[in-house]
């Protein structure tokens, strides 16, 4: 009986296991920052992420860059009633932030030097890695105040529409380099977390 009671509680205890570990191996995993990786160009994005104009009320200005953390869109204020959307990847969560801030300059292909706190996080980053297509601030950066965030490009067109970052905001690079050309520094930029009613 004993020997019975104890064949069962080790099978119990490998399926159990075997469970477990089959589920933790179903979550996604956050591939973190990826320097080097060059961007999959022939990646299609989702049709909900994908740039598009669409009609939109909002009492700011056409110009206006309005980010909505919650819905990872990013609309540029159009007259009409309409504004262009952008599917972007937004802070992963403890990451995420509000505010209203303007656009203090604009890069091509920008350097990048990770922040302390992203290499604390992330010991394997480089210190520093100039631009190009395996950076991934990707094709352009517009930096946002006086802050280390930034909207701009990716190596990893598919972290778009998902919670990734340090708290900057990701597009694709084509439309990167969009809303680089339709905007200059100055521009407003809200950041809202939840949609407005």
């Amino acid at each position: 009986m004993a020997l019975r009671h104890l064949v069962f509680c080790i099978t119990a205890a490998t399926a159990l296991a075997c469970s477990a570990v089959h589920g933790f191996a179903q979550q996604p995993e956050d591939p973190g920052d990826q320097p080097g990786l060059v961007a999959d160009d022939s990646f299609e994005l989702d049709p909900e992420w994908r740039k598009q104009i669409v009609y939109y009320r909002t009492t700011e200005p056409p110009g206006t860059i309005i980010i909505s953390t919650a819905e990872r869109h990013l609309y540029l204020v159009q007259p009409g009633g309409r504004a262009i959307r952008y599917g972007i990847g937004v802070g992963r969560d403890g990451f995420q932030w509000q505010g209203l801030l303007s656009i203090a300059r604009k890069a091509e292909w920008p350097d990048w030097t990770p922040p302390p706190e992203m290499i604390a996080r992330q010991p394997y980053l480089p210190r520093f890695m100039a631009g190009g297509p395996g950076n991934p601030l990707g094709a352009r950066a517009m930096y946002l105040g006086t802050t280390v965030y930034r909207i701009h490009g990716t190596n990893q067109p598919q972290t778009i529409g998902t919670k990734i970052s340090s708290g900057c905001f990701r597009l694709v690079n084509t439309d990167v380099a969009d809303l680089y050309e339709r905007v200059p520094v100055g521009t407003k930029v809200v950041v809202r977390q939840k949609p407005e009613l």
